[in-house]
């Protein structure tokens, strides 16, 4: 090699790019995206007094840092969904002991139940809102990618089970969608921290079910409102859909089909407000007869300029009149 072309090579090699540096991340919650769990939220990107995600969507709210990995319902917490760490590294600190209330008012404890692992190179990760007595770590201890710091749980101030994650470079949080500035909306394919890259969801379903009372979004929440067996007296049957990032004028449209396949009731809903999360409903009354034995089913589909971004089915079960 000549003299030149090793200080060429030197240059280019201190010109390298500080991505090199970064770490690989693997998806730390024990869940499948798009069924068992979903993104509610992504980092705040916008700069100012709004907020944006990294594509410009409406997926996060004003100052936040992280990563909001939900789970469907309050049910599922009693699953106990592990949490792990993103990276190997040292748990630097943590905090245990705090209530799983659902704290949605700020405080001292805002990220509840958490640890922080440090990756070195200045990059640590931060995990909140775990589950309390879950945290399976001590500080000091090295961890890998795939070892288990907690669970999901209500801790600190949230309104729902979810992980929060943040990551930070020398004290800085970044993106692990898109870790380089500036943001550009029109950019299909960001460069991600992620091992595997994770696809952006605008928005979708996040359960569908039926119900033989009225309209009751807490029950939604929890997890109780669906039922699997329909009294043939009852006089009302129920469509719901819970659904998160939709956005003004979206629709829902419902469809309940009898167990001999005739359309019983199909409804379409516009959305008139941006929300994080909302459910919807849609339901028919008994006519003079005993609904009919069987199997029925409901469909509710969130539709976003003609294109369907979640959708969702349920059954439930008639059984013969005595």
């Amino acid at each position: 090699m000549t003299r030149r072309a090793a200080a060429t090579l030197i240059l280019a090699l201190a010109a390298a790019p500080a991505a090199a540096r970064d770490p690989v991340l693997r998806f730390p919650v024990d869940c499948t995206l798009g069924e068992s769990c979903f993104i509610q939220n992504y980092m705040d990107r916008d700069g100012g007094p709004g907020a944006a995600d990294h594509t410009c969507g409406p997926l996060t709210y004003d100052g936040h840092t992280g990563t909001d990995i939900a789970l469907h319902d309050l049910a599922a917490l009693d699953r106990d969904v592990t949490v792990r760490a993103v990276a190997p590294g040292t748990v630097l600190r943590l905090r245990d002991g705090v209530a799983d209330l659902g704290d949605p008012t700020p405080g001292e404890q805002d990220c509840g139940n958490g640890v922080v692992v440090d990756h070195g190179g200045g990059w640590e990760s931060q995990y909140c809102h775990l589950k309390q007595g879950s945290i399976a770590v001590v500080p000091g201890q090295r961890v890998n990618a795939r070892t288990v710091l907690g669970a999901i749980g209500l801790s600190g101030r949230t309104e729902f089970p979810h992980l929060h994650l943040t990551l930070r470079e020398d004290g800085r949080p970044v993106d692990p969608f898109h870790p380089d500035d500036p943001v550009a909306c029109a950019d299909p394919a960001p460069r991600q921290l992620w091992q595997d890259p994770i696809a952006y969801r605008p928005g979708g379903m996040i359960g569908v079910g039926l119900s033989d009372t009225g309209f009751d979004y807490a029950a939604i929440k929890a997890g109780t409102a669906a039922i699997a067996t329909l009294d043939p007296l009852a006089p009302v049957l129920l469509v719901w859909a819970h659904m998160f990032g939709v956005k003004e004028g979206d629709r829902v449209a419902f469809r309940l089909t009898a167990p001999d396949g005739a359309v019983l009731m199909e409804k379409t809903t516009d959305i008139l407000r941006t929300q994080a999360r909302r459910a919807e409903a849609a339901g028919m009354g008994r006519a003079d007869a005993p609904w009919p034995p069987g199997i029925y089913t409901a469909t509710a589909r969130l539709i976003r300029n003609g294109t369907d971004i979640g959708t969702g089915t349920a059954t439930l079960t008639v059984p013969r009149a005595p």
